[in-house]
């Protein structure tokens, strides 16, 4: 039986042996607060190779040491990171899976020592800080760092670049109304308000000829917020400028009551594909290979991202491919067990 779950899927020049992708899932586990590699990460990473996953893409990795959302988040901000990241990415396509890194600046949301920064001095809640409203110069560093961070992660090996615009981090936080109420060139306006991923996407293309994906979050789930037609309009502009795929997710730019149930951003991804013409990834308690399966024949996305699932099961391809009724080749050390 023919399934799309387990048909190759070619972006640019790089062919995924499936559609299944590890989606970035923060780990908290640097812990030596350097931003490094640790055996942890190669251990999480590279057993979700040899299940099978079609490509991996790491955690938020911090483009600047300000940017982490904690003192343990990974790090690309220095050449000192590329011995690690070098040794992860090969081990993780030695088993066939391609690898990608999820770039990412937390703004108001980081929770560290020192000044953090965001596009307005206004505190996501209030339990956090308050953050400084960023200069010009702020802006202008911040974009080079995401431009120094994709040349480093060229250095490293890597296949995929996603910039990490979601779940109310720095770039997010300048999308969305809710939390962006600067009165100059990056604020007010649609255009305005993409102005900020405009120029970190053209500075970051400056130095990376690959893949490139970016992860939104299609919905603020307020009124006053940002909706998926919102979303639509700025992945137009996102493909005008040479993005590849729409990572699609939701929530999470302002405190938000979310009614979670399984595929509840599907319908985001959808929207965005079809309204935008661009290819997108589904995610958000997709659990089955059934249910990926139906989402990606009725042509709703084009790659599935699995988060949870794979914390819980390291060899959900081998999962899903049997709820499909199918078989997939083993790694060749595993083959009398599969």
């Amino acid at each position: 039986m023919e399934t799309k779950l387990f048909s190759s899927y070619t972006i640019k020049d790089l062919t995924l042996k499936n559609r299944i992708v590890m989606a970035p899932m923060c780990m908290y586990s640097s812990e030596n607060e350097d931003g490094k590699v640790e055996d942890f990460h190669i251990t999480h990473y590279v057993s979700r190779a040899i299940g099978q996953v079609g490509l991996i893409i790491q955690e938020a990795t911090a483009v600047t040491p300000q940017g982490r959302i904690s003192s343990k988040d990974l790090g690309i901000w220095s050449d000192d990171h590329i011995e690690g990241l070098s040794r992860l990415t090969s081990l993780i396509k030695s088993y066939g899976t391609k690898t990608g890194i999820q770039l990412a600046h937390a703004g108001r949301k980081a929770v560290l020592d020192g000044e953090i920064i965001a596009p307005s001095a206004i505190p996501f809640n209030e339990e956090m800080k308050t953050p400084k409203e960023m200069t010009i110069a702020d802006i202008r560093e911040t974009i080079e760092a995401f431009k120094e961070a994709a040349v480093r992660v060229k250095k490293s090996g890597y296949d995929v670049i996603e910039i990490h615009a979601a779940h109310g981090y720095l770039i997010n936080e300048f999308l969305s109304p809710l939390s962006n109420k600067r009165d100059d060139e990056y604020g007010g306006t649609p255009e305005n308000r993409y102005r900020f991923l405009r120029e970190v996407i053209d500075a970051v293309k400056e130095v990376w000829d690959g893949p490139l994906f970016v992860r939104v979050s299609a919905s603020d789930y307020q009124a006053e917020g940002l909706q998926p037609e919102d979303y639509v309009v700025f992945s137009r502009w996102m493909k005008e400028q040479g993005v590849d795929l729409i990572d699609v997710s939701s929530g999470a730019v302002v405190p938000a009551r979310i009614h979670a149930y399984p595929g509840y951003q599907v319908p985001f991804a959808e929207a965005i594909k079809h309204g935008a013409d661009i290819a997108t990834g589904a995610v958000g308690l997709i659990t089955t290979g059934k249910q990926a399966e139906e989402i990606l024949q009725n042509d709703r996305s084009d790659l599935i991202f699995i988060a949870r699932e794979l914390l819980r099961d390291p060899y959900f391809p081998k999962t899903a491919a049997k709820d499909l009724g199918i078989s997939i080749e083993p790694p060749k050390q595993y083959d009398r067990g599969w």
